[in-house]
C-alpha cells in the first residue's frame, strides 16, 4: 500500500510541476494567468503524447514527429494563438522545468527518477 501511495504522490507532484512549466509558458507567451487551466493542459497533454506515442511512435522519423505535434495541437487548442504560440509555450515550459528540476536536485528537494509530467523531454 505504501508504494502505491507513494506512485500517487510522486504522479501529483510531477503533475503539479509539469503544470507549472506550461502556467509560465502560458502566461509569458500568451498572457494566460491560470494555473490550473495549466495542469489540466499537461494533463491532457500527456494522455494524448501517451496514446500517440503507442499508436505512432514506432514509425522510424515520422512517428515522433507526429507524436510532438499531437502534443502541440493540444497545447494549440488549450491557449489562444497558433502553432507558433504553441511551440513557444512548449519551449518557454521546457526551459523553465529545466531550471526548476536542476535547482531541486541541487539542493537535494528530489530524487533524480524525478520528473515533470505533462511536457516533452522533462
Amino acid at each position: 500500500m505504501t508504494s502505491l501511495t507513494s506512485g500517487l504522490v510522486l504522479f501529483v507532484v510531477s503533475l503539479l510541476v509539469g503544470g507549472f512549466g506550461l502556467y509560465v509558458g502560458g502566461r509569458v507567451v500568451a498572457g494566460v494567468d491560470d494555473y490550473s487551466h495549466a495542469v489540466v493542459t499537461a494533463l491532457v497533454g500527456a494522455v494524448v503524447w501517451a496514446i500517440t506515442a503507442t499508436f505512432l511512435g514506432w514509425i522510424p522519423l515520422l512517428g515522433p514527429v507526429l507524436v510532438f505535434l499531437t502534443y502541440l495541437w493540444v497545447v494549440k487548442h488549450r491557449y489562444p494563438g497558433g502553432w507558433v504560440n504553441a511551440a513557444l509555450i512548449t519551449l518557454v515550459a521546457w526551459l523553465t522545468l529545466v531550471v526548476v528540476l536542476a535547482f531541486a536536485e541541487s539542493v537535494g528537494t528530489f530524487e533524480k527518477e524525478f520528473d515533470a509530467f505533462g511536457v516533452p523531454g522533462i
